[in-house]
């Protein structure tokens, strides 16, 4: 693999003298940056969270309107979006993150875990695309007759399992990426411009493509199939990591038991990245009870599909404006602030929400709030994870954060499913529940402030000695 971004050449500090002019710098581990360079690293990671993001922010809105076009009952469709990849994340991200993490090749420690899933992930893409048509062969096949949807549902179900496979593998160390090659005093205006990347992507499928989701399908998704392997690849090419010290040594005789203890010891032996996991998975959980059934509500106010993928492009519109100015402000105030005031906004509109929602046009207001509040918690929260995290196991614990969080949304979406089951699909409820995990996470917040605060704090915090490695 050739790359753009060369290797930092070690060589002796110029002597300043009156003729002379200084070039700023900016260094993360071993590698160093001019601004030219900083500009051209943005550049590649941008392609690469553009084609991610359009990833992300796509195929889910359409499968959820194919198994309703099929016929997928709530709680299949809870089961299949909700707790499938929270399971899959439990199996895959602990041994890719710990893998990864100790990985030392010619190419990095990263980018082999994002460059070799990008084909499989690009035929789940096509599969899912022509799920339809494989479904009434496979029925034809079998020789049965009458309704295909139940074989078109297996067809989703089985492209749907491997598409998550695979992107979870790249989604347990892109940010590992971004920590191991962007430099700390620009990391929060770097997530804001990911962001702003991200929310281009959703305004583009949301206003140009989701109408298409019922009619065009298959087109639709062979379009971002091929997008993501162009620019998921671009990116895995030329981004240049730098070196790494040697990861500690493998224990001798050290079988799957004994690494599955030495992971979960490592990252809960300290209370500070305990309460560090759950208060995260609390607050990024409060936004998937909305998020899994947003069309499904919209629908219950009679909001056709253009229509509501307008109201996502107006929020993303706002959010692009809003997301570098958050970068900003994180960089300047620090993440752990701009975080927690996001996430009390949210907590209190959502709330709110559930009790002033009566009409169509309503929850299109309280549904772009939505949008935009959790949208800056997301923005503001990417940055917490690197200034938090051990660098050198950096993708380790993101996991374990990331694990907890599953589990949590492996457990809350059927049980979800079950209550809207129960009570006659009153997807309104969904706002109360988010807004009551805000609320939660919120407090929990103001507890793991005060543990950041005995580790240094805003001005000097240092990872706590007990799980913290040498630094990469």
């Amino acid at each position: 693999m050739s790359n753009l971004i060369s290797p930092p050449v070690k060589s002796p500090p110029a002597a300043a003298s009156p003729n002379c002019t200084i070039t700023k710098t900016w260094s993360v581990g071993s590698l160093n940056y001019t601004a030219g360079g900083l500009f051209l690293l943005m550049l590649l990671l941008l392609g690469g969270d553009f084609a991610w993001s359009m990833r992300e922010r796509s195929v889910q809105p359409l499968f959820q309107i194919l198994l309703r076009k099929f016929e997928a009952s709530d709680f299949l469709t809870s089961l299949l979006i909700g707790s499938i990849p929270a399971c899959i994340t439990v199996l895959v991200w602990p041994v890719v993150s710990v893998w990864s993490d100790r990985t030392r090749s010619r190419w990095g420690r990263r980018i082999p875990f994002l460059f070799f899933p990008t084909p499989f992930i690009f035929g789940a893409m096509v599969g899912l695309g022509y799920a339809p048509e494989i479904g009434v062969w496979v029925q034809n096949l079998v020789g049965s007759t009458g309704n295909p949807n139940p074989y078109i549902l297996g067809v989703f179900g089985f492209f749907w399992v491997v598409f998550e496979v695979f992107a979870m593998v790249t989604n347990s160390v892109f940010y590992g990426l971004v920590n191991d090659t962007v430099p700390r005093a620009m990391i929060g205006r770097f997530f804001g411009l990911f962001r702003m990347a991200s929310l281009g992507a959703g305004v583009y499928f949301n206003f140009s493509l989701i109408g298409y989701a019922e009619t065009h399908a298959k087109q639709v998704f062979l379009g971002i199939a091929a997008l993501y392997l162009v620019g998921f690849t671009i990116m895995c090419l030329f981004v240049k990591e730098g070196t790494y010290p040697p990861p500690p040594p493998v224990v001798e005789n050290d079988n799957l038991i004994a690494r599955v203890g030495r992971y979960f010891r490592e990252c809960t032996q300290d209370r500070f990245y305990t309460i560090a996991f759950i208060t995260l998975a609390v607050a990024n959980l409060a936004a998937q009870p909305i998020n899994l059934f947003s069309i499904y509500t919209a629908k219950s106010y009679g909001i056709e599909t253009a229509q509501y993928g307008k109201f996502l492009a107006i929020s993303y519109v706002c959010s692009f404006a809003l997301s570098f100015p958050l970068g900003w402000l994180s960089d300047r105030f620090h993440p752990m602030r701009t975080a927690s005031a996001c996430l009390a906004g949210y907590a209190l509109s959502m709330t709110a929400g559930f009790f002033m929602v009566h009409n169509a046009a309503e929850f299109g207001v309280f549904f772009i709030i939505h949008t935009v509040l959790s949208g800056c918690f997301a923005t503001t929260s990417m940055a917490v994870y690197p200034m938090v995290f051990p660098k050198s196991q950096f993708s380790q614990f993101y996991s374990a954060y990331s694990l907890l969080n599953n589990f949590m949304l492996f457990g809350i979406s059927p049980l979800l499913g079950l209550v809207l089951n129960f009570s006659h699909s009153w997807y309104l409820l969904t706002f109360l529940i988010s807004g009551g995990l805000g609320l939660l996470g919120i407090g929990l917040w103001i507890y793991w402030y005060q543990l950041f605060k005995q580790h240094g704090g805003i001005k000097s915090f240092v990872a706590p000695e007990s799980v913290a490695t040498v630094e990469a």
